[in-house]
């Protein structure tokens, strides 16, 4: 049997709003007034260059304030002034980038892109701020509040109705939810103290509560072992004209990237993914041979003296090579300057290096303290095998271990391992004496995963440099 959708309509469709157009055109409008004022004023007249550039400025306005959802999420004014600084840069690194590859920098004045720049921006944010009042105080006005209603509780529950309740033009009031399950937990109070949802009744009073309460929006918000309610209950509010949301509760797991998409008009919720795909794939391959390639040329004179005096220091390698597990699992050999004597693990077991630990040379005591025995992963870096930046890896007798103690251990390998990252420029490095500091490792290197861009990168890099020797280097 061949599965078709019943309608032609894609199932995944982008909610808008009039306000939202008129806040993208009341952008659209500013840039290019701004850039019309500042061409007249600096130069007289506008040229096909900059008619060009106008051109270029607006059709990228529109393709970066759509990826960063500027006209698409409700959030706090701070929020919206930084993700449309962020969109805005993102935008004007585009054109620079265009002018650079199409050699007509020397076209255009600087001081008049550094203008718009720093003018446009601050002239959005107050178009931004000025509509959300406006839309504030006319739904404040214009409108009645209507009834919602959650099927469901927890702390999705919970987190939805907050949302809900404190976002003013949604024009809905949560009255309560209703349960689902006799064991369904519906403490009274947030452990940070908010109140929680008042539970009206149960599922099986639904009709009466729908009536009592005039009704006229209902949030299902199942956890992944409750679905077999949903359709039931829909097929019970179709017939009262009511607003039907499903919220699957997919929360409760440890989510890797999560993303919603479609496939044919199919949604399709992905709960894990590595965000290198397609073109973030091939950035930050770029940013890392690239780098990688720079600091190795700058480096060299020191690795070959660090190379030299290990040699001279104790018998036995310069380098240290160990098996460990990399990008979706396969398997790599790390290099690191030789730190150690050469030993055999004790009973075949791998102990992490700790303080004052005997088995250090003096020159590796020293490389170790100052992160210099991880230079040569530079190597790793230039053949795919490392990233500059990602999750530390393990050794493999360490994977074993911590993979039987933390069920989401191994959602760190989603991306490729790093030199440095989010968990190391944090102090959670060195030494882990018990689980709690591997579970705050593993913690941020999922952290890493899900928020991950190169300009994260590059924060971390730049922290690196007084993270790697610290108290927690040795």
């Amino acid at each position: 049997m061949v599965f078709e959708p019943r309608s032609s309509r894609s199932l995944l469709q982008r909610r808008s709003s009039v306000s939202n157009a008129i806040q993208a055109g009341l952008d659209g409008i500013a840039v290019i007034g701004v850039a019309w004022y500042l061409i007249y004023d600096q130069i007289g007249y506008i040229t096909s260059d900059y008619v060009i550039m106008l051109l270029l400025l607006i059709g990228a306005l529109a393709v970066i304030y759509d990826h960063y959802a500027i006209y698409r999420s409700n959030v706090g004014l701070s929020i919206k002034a930084f993700r449309l600084f962020k969109a805005w840069s993102a935008t004007f690194c585009f054109l620079v980038v265009m002018a650079f590859l199409t050699k007509q920098s020397e076209k255009y004045s600087r001081l008049l892109v550094g203008e718009l720049f720093v003018i446009g921006y601050f002239v959005q944010l107050f178009l931004h701020f000025a509509v959300r009042e406006v839309q504030k105080r006319f739904m404040a006005h214009a409108y009645r509040l209507e009834n919602a209603l959650i099927i469901g509780a927890g702390d999705l529950a919970n987190f939805l109705q907050q949302k809900i309740s404190n976002n003013p033009w949604f024009g809905e009031r949560i009255v309560g939810c209703v349960l689902i399950g006799d064991g369904e937990e519906n403490g009274r109070d947030n452990p940070d103290g908010k109140q929680r949802l008042s539970v009206l009744g149960h599922i099986a009073d639904l009709d009466e509560i729908v009536a009592q309460h005039a009704i006229r929006t209902v949030y299902l918000v199942t956890p992944l072992s409750g679905s077999e309610v949903i359709n039931e209950v829909y097929l019970k509010l179709l017939d009262k004209c009511i607003s039907v949301n499903w919220v699957p509760d997919i929360f409760s797991l440890r989510l890797i990237n999560h993303s919603v998409r479609e496939i044919a008009g199919i949604p399709v919720l992905t709960l894990s993914e590595t965000p290198l795909t397609g073109m973030s794939l091939f950035l930050k391959n770029l940013e890392d041979r690239v780098l990688a390639a720079l600091i190795l040329l700058c480096a060299s004179p020191v690795l070959l003296t660090i190379a030299l005096i290990i040699k001279l220091d104790s018998p036995g390698p310069v380098f240290f090579r160990q098996e460990r597990m990399g990008w979706t699992g396969e398997a790599f050999r790390i290099w690191k300057f030789r730190s150690m004597h050469v030993h055999q693990p004790e009973g075949g077991v791998v102990r992490q290096a700790q303080k004052h630990d005997p088995r250090l040379t003096r020159v590796g005591a020293f490389i170790r303290r100052t992160s210099l025995d991880e230079l040569p992963q530079l190597f790793n870096v230039l053949t795919g095998e490392m990233s500059l930046v990602g999750p530390r890896p393990h050794a493999l007798q360490h994977d074993t271990q911590y993979s039987q103690e933390i069920v989401d251990y191994f959602a760190r390998h989603n991306i490729k391992p790093g030199m440095t990252g989010l968990a190391q420029v944090r102090g959670f490095r060195g030494e882990t004496k018990d689980i709690e500091q591997m579970i705050q490792r593993v913690d941020s290197d999922i952290e890493y995963i899900n928020n991950w861009s190169l300009w994260l990168d590059f924060v971390i890099l730049v922290r690196t440099l007084n993270a790697f020797t610290g108290k927690h280097a040795y």
